[in-house]
């Protein structure tokens, strides 16, 4: 017995679909996955499922292929403030201190982007690859928002420098915004807002126009806000902002539409069939001399080629003389001048007697 598909109006945050479950937990691929599930290999809580729109939850649901359970990560969603001085990474060849010493969680969890030694601010962490990689990628242009505080206070032309673009390693950065804040003791407070994912690139935007950075916090990314949370502390997302940022990266979409179908393989002498049968009923294939196979004869070697008058040369009517097409318009016949009378025709009156024939009866005519 088959599962029916969860609709949309029924799904969680943690529902997603089948096939994605299984090539997250490293079982195959997610378009093997798909062949599985309708072979029927692939059951949850016990029954078989067949149909591709089956949403799961992996934490609550037992999902099993050809019987054996599949061990699936519970999944979580981590906000770190981070302070000055942690390296964004999972680990340290030399010894220093990094974001993973702060986040001290069972599943294996990594950071999405990065922020540099000296920077603080918001951080991601999950063990979730497919909405790691959609924050990251600059097709779904999520917003990250800063506040940086400058050396010196930036003339307004030197600020539309960078509104207008920075070019760094010969590609041109343009921030989404720069606007600035408030005077600070050192310098002007700014905030910026960048979709880009470089490594320093807010620092390097600002050392091109003359105006370093001297503190940097990340304080949003995409509808994610740092809010209270106390420097060097993390919670999770609650189940709000998890549906925020899903739907900011258009997961939801790629989750509910509707599945490709998996093609089965056709038989070679049924495809075979159809094309021959689809040539027939279009009259055949072209020959090799570029006419179809109802063209009356072979075309003659060596010469021009036949005209169509030509082609009565064998058939009932080959001693009938071709006709003339009537010009179109009803216009007068060729060879005839505008405006001329037709010939009379001869009186029949005048032929010998026994060739006259009773003018009430029909003209007799070779048949």
């Amino acid at each position: 017995m088959s599962q029916r598909p969860q609709q949309p109006s029924e799904r969680d945050p943690g529902r997603q679909r089948l096939q994605r479950v299984l090539a997250s937990a490293g079982v195959t691929s997610r378009r093997k996955a798909e062949e599985m599930i309708v072979a029927g290999r692939v059951s949850v809580d016990g029954r078989i499922v067949t149909e591709l729109g089956t949403t799961v939850n992996p934490e609550r649901q037992r999902i099993a292929v050809d019987g054996q359970t599949v061990k699936v990560e519970r999944r979580r969603y981590i906000l770190l403030n981070k302070p000055k001085g942690y390296i964004t990474t999972v680990a340290d060849e030399r010894g220093r201190q990094t974001v993973m010493d702060l986040v001290d969680v069972p599943e294996r969890v990594k950071p999405v982007g990065r922020l540099d030694r000296p920077s603080e601010g918001l951080l991601l962490f999950t063990n979730d690859g497919e909405l790691a990689f959609r924050i990251m990628h600059p097709r779904y242009e999520i917003e990250k928002e800063y506040e940086v505080e400058l050396d010196g206070h930036p003339p307004p032309d030197a600020l539309e420098r960078v509104r207008r673009g920075i070019t760094l390693d010969g590609e041109r950065i343009s921030p989404s915004m720069v606007r600035p804040m408030r005077n600070g003791p050192d310098g002007t407070i700014m905030k910026v807002v960048i979709h880009e994912g470089r490594n320093r690139v807010v620092r390097r935007m600002f050392d091109e126009i003359g105006y370093p950075v001297l503190r940097l916090q990340r304080t949003r990314i995409g509808p994610l806000q740092i809010g209270s949370i106390p420097r060097g502390a993390w919670r999770e997302l609650t189940p709000g902002e998890l549906e925020q940022i899903r739907q900011a990266v258009r997961m939801d979409e790629d989750d509910f539409r509707p599945p490709r179908p998996v093609e089965r393989e056709r038989p070679r002498s049924s495809r075979a069939g159809a094309q021959r049968g689809s040539t027939e009923r279009r009259g055949g294939p072209p020959s090799r001399g570029g006419r179809r196979p109802d063209d009356r004869g072979p075309r003659p070697s060596g010469g021009p080629p036949r005209r169509r008058d030509d082609r009565r040369s064998s058939g009932p009517n080959r001693d009938r003389p071709p006709q003339r097409a009537r010009p179109q318009g009803g216009g007068p016949r060729r060879g005839r001048p505008p405006g001329s009378r037709p010939p009379e025709r001869p009186d029949r009156s005048s032929a010998p007697p026994d060739k006259q024939q009773p003018k009430d009866q029909p003209e007799k005519r070779d048949e």
